[in-house]
């Protein structure tokens, strides 16, 4: 793939990895060219030894020794030009997002370049900026993007007087897609194939050109696949330029940054940001999957709105997800603190619930909530049940909730309407069957006119 590079782009050092050059002991040179199939041989390799000594005519056992103090300085040298990503994470740990950014644009040059989505990753185009080294900047046009993106391309590349390098899809394949399964397939069965399509396979052909990668995730973007990203990292599922397994560095310089942080910093460097913002638009994607988000929503809410909270990943950082095993069923800490924790709200057994389902005639109705506690669209909205529950204790409503997570989730998807966290669901008095929420909204105004309406 062409890569261009910036129009302020300078001479670029050559990558950091250089190895040094070959020693020039003459000894050295001549022992280090045996090949494999001479040194199966003793008498070949006794008369290449008595041609760095002439004057012995016998096998001199201390040359031997002599020829592996030469040899295994050279293992060493090469063992420590292996970087060790790990070890630099925590160094850099405490580090500045601009801190970081110089460190990684420096270590690798013309062969690392920023990943640039149209939301706040303009923020690390503002730190490359301020670094005053020349730097590469790259993103995927899936041809679904906002009519506001692209103009927001285009104004980031006139601040900063580049040209980003737009990576396409395959048209073949993006033609397969649409013709046998529609232009709306996700909507039926998940966001991962069309993913696939338009924006993972294209990213993996952006990707083995470089060398090194540098993206805005943050640790507090996305429930169970973004808290515990390193500053620093081998990429865990793409390739580089060299090939193979672990030939691509990820970097991560707004890891330990919060979202409120970066828009304080965006502000303060007035800097151009995509126009969707303003209209409740946090996380940025695809037109058709991505909405605002509204109050008491987590950011990450906005994208693929339809699925289960942990899938909300595209497959560009796919290497975030962790593996479930067969003693786990979330993407959950061992141990975390319980929420809506209140005197008003009914903690729901297994057995407490299915008699809810049971029962046709109620004596009072129940508002209950499908919850997992590490879900942090449910804790955003903690706050608002909690006060919804003490305004109905005085109406005759029943407020509770349910822990729907690990060995409850599928009894909960079979018999609760369970969809994805936190699932809202009304019990009147008289209907046998159970009333989901239908809204996003989950202030307690809006929660409170659904159940004046139905209970």
């Amino acid at each position: 793939m062409a890569l261009a590079v910036t129009s302020s782009s300078t001479a670029i050092s050559g990558s950091s990895f250089s190895r040094s050059g070959p020693s020039s002991d003459p000894k050295a040179l001549q022992i280090c060219s045996f090949r494999l199939s001479e040194l199966s041989h003793v008498s070949q390799r006794r008369y290449s030894l008595k041609s760095l000594k002439a004057e012995s005519h016998t096998r001199n056992d201390s040359l031997v020794t002599r020829a592996s103090t030469l040899i295994t300085p050279e293992v060493e040298e090469k063992e420590e030009d292996v970087e060790d990503f790990e070890q630099l994470a925590k160094k850099l740990e405490e580090a500045s997002p601009l801190e970081i950014m110089d460190k990684a644009l420096q270590k690798f040059g013309s062969n690392i370049a920023i990943a640039f989505s149209g939301a706040e990753d303009v923020a690390l185009i503002e730190y490359a900026r301020l670094t005053g080294r020349p730097f590469r900047v790259f993103s995927l046009d899936t041809g679904r993007l906002n009519p506001e993106t692209y103009r927001f391309f285009d104004a980031v590349e006139k601040q900063y007087g580049i040209r980003i390098e737009y990576t396409f899809p395959d048209a073949v394949e993006v033609q397969a897609l649409v013709r046998n399964k529609g232009l709306f397939s996700f909507y039926e069965d998940g966001h991962q194939e069309c993913c696939r399509v338009r924006k993972v396979r294209p990213l993996r052909r952006a990707l083995k050109g470089l060398k090194a990668w540098i993206t805005g995730q943050r640790k507090d973007q996305s429930p169970g696949t973004r808290s515990e990203i390193p500053i620093v990292q081998v990429d865990p599922v793409f390739e580089g330029l060299d090939g193979g397994v672990g030939s691509l560095v990820k970097w991560n310089p707004l890891a330990n940054v919060e979202g409120g942080d970066v828009w304080n910093f965006l502000r303060t460097m007035d800097v151009p940001v995509n126009a969707l913002h303003a209209q409740g638009y946090v996380s940025i994607g695809c037109e058709p999957c991505t909405r605002p988000v509204l109050p008491g929503q987590h950011e990450r809410e906005g994208r693929w709105w339809w699925e289960d909270a942990k899938a909300k990943e595209c497959g560009l950082h796919k290497g975030n997800i962790k593996k479930e095993d067969d003693t786990t069923a979330d993407l959950a800490p061992a141990i975390v603190h319980d929420i809506f924790e209140s005197n008003n709200v009914v903690a729901l057994s297994r057995g407490g619930i299915e008699n809810l389902l049971k029962l046709g005639n109620r004596k009072e109705p129940w508002l209950v909530v499908l919850y997992a506690p590490w879900c942090p669209f449910c804790q955003a909205m903690e706050a608002s049940y909690v006060e919804l529950a003490e305004k109905l204790a005085v109406k005759g409503v029943k407020v509770a909730k349910f822990r729907a997570d690990g060995d409850q989730k599928e009894f909960a998807k079979q018999e609760l309407q369970l969809g994805s966290f936190p699932t809202i669901l009304l019990f009147p008095k008289s209907a046998p069957r159970a009333i989901k929420y239908p809204s996003e909204h989950r202030d307690v105004d809006s929660l409170m006119s659904f159940v004046n309406l139905l209970r």
